[in-house]
């Protein structure tokens, strides 16, 4: 009988590691399974084979003593190294198996090649499996093939700004190589979780768990955001608050014109009802606008404008005075 290169079976590099054998595994179970290739033999015997492959490279120590006899495996055979179990003399491990091969593949007969029975030894060996396993695999029983994995789901965060947050948007991610489009509404918040149904991991029956998205929105450089309603600070200039008037400023739904009275006050707080954060869920309710009003004091008077300053101070005192 032929050598088997288990390494060229799963399409892997003698150097690979565990999990790339491992992915390498799962890509090839799922493509012939036989759940999805009903009644193609060939399928059914490449999956036999990519199997066989399999239990022998996840093992280190089969992988051990594959490496170490590899094309030569029949003078060790003829010799009589791969029977029992233990190290021979050469210091290379040997197995015998306890239970029945066929288990691994739910027949009468062995699911393992001639290759695989002469190499390791055609004894028996034993397989705890769940009843859960049997019916995913359908009787072809690994634990780490993907097949026997119920649905799972899956999670992530997706990061947006504020203005979006506020407007509404869209994000297009990538899943397991496939790209799904996501809408947030308006009002969404940092800690809002979305469910995106059949987007998660598929199982043993085909079906896939769904996918959970937690929205974080990043801080603003302009706007502080507590629940819905939103605080920002506006500049006015020592004469519009003095004097009073209108001044135009820049929300997130677009400019709004206030007016100021004469008078306003440093750090004086003015609330614009509605013109904070969409409700999230709630069409057509939003928190409130919070101003908060930073004077701005001139700088650099010239020694006219000096004289002018100077000159409403004595009118106040004046004033007062009286």
């Amino acid at each position: 009988m032929d050598y088997k290169d288990y390494y060229k079976i799963l399409g892997v590099e003698k150097t690979a590691s565990q999990d790339e054998i491992k992915k390498a595994y799962r890509k090839l179970a799922v493509k012939y399974h036989p759940d999805k290739n009903e009644g193609d033999k060939a399928a059914e015997e490449k999956f036999k084979e990519i199997s066989e492959a399999y239990e022998v490279l996840s093992d280190p120590e089969k992988r051990k003593q594959y490496d170490q006899l590899g094309a030569n495996w029949k003078q060790y055979q003829q010799a009589g190294f791969n029977r029992g179990g233990g190290r021979g003399g050469d210091g290379t491990y040997y197995y015998e198996f306890q239970g029945d091969p066929s288990e691994f593949f739910g027949g009468g007969e062995s699911g393992f090649s001639d290759f695989f029975e002469a190499f390791f030894g055609a004894g028996r060996r034993q397989r705890r499996r769940s009843g859960a396993g049997r019916g995913a695999g359908r009787g072809y029983g690994f634990e780490d093939f993907a097949y026997e994995q119920p649905p799972a789901d899956l999670s992530g965060t997706v990061n947006i700004s504020l203005y979006e947050a506020y407007h509404g948007t869209e994000r297009i991610i990538e899943v397991e190589g496939k790209k799904i489009r996501i809408k947030i509404k308006p009002g969404a918040y940092t800690g809002l979780k979305l469910k995106v149904k059949g987007k998660g991991q598929k199982g043993a029956s085909g079906k896939a768990g769904d996918l959970y998205l937690t929205i974080q929105v990043a801080p603003d450089p302009k706007y502080q955001l507590k629940g819905n309603d939103l605080y920002t600070t506006l500049h006015v200039d020592l004469f519009k608050a003095l004097l009073g008037g209108k001044v135009s400023m820049d929300t997130l739904s677009g400019k709004v014109n206030l007016t100021l009275k004469p008078g306003t006050q440093n750090g004086q707080q003015l609330r614009l009802k509605g013109k904070g954060m969409p409700v999230y869920g709630k069409t057509g309710k939003y928190g409130d606008l919070y101003v908060t009003i930073q004077v701005d004091i001139p700088k650099h008077l010239t020694e006219e404008q000096k004289k002018l300053v100077k000159q409403l101070e004595e009118s106040f005192r004046h004033k007062y005075a009286s």
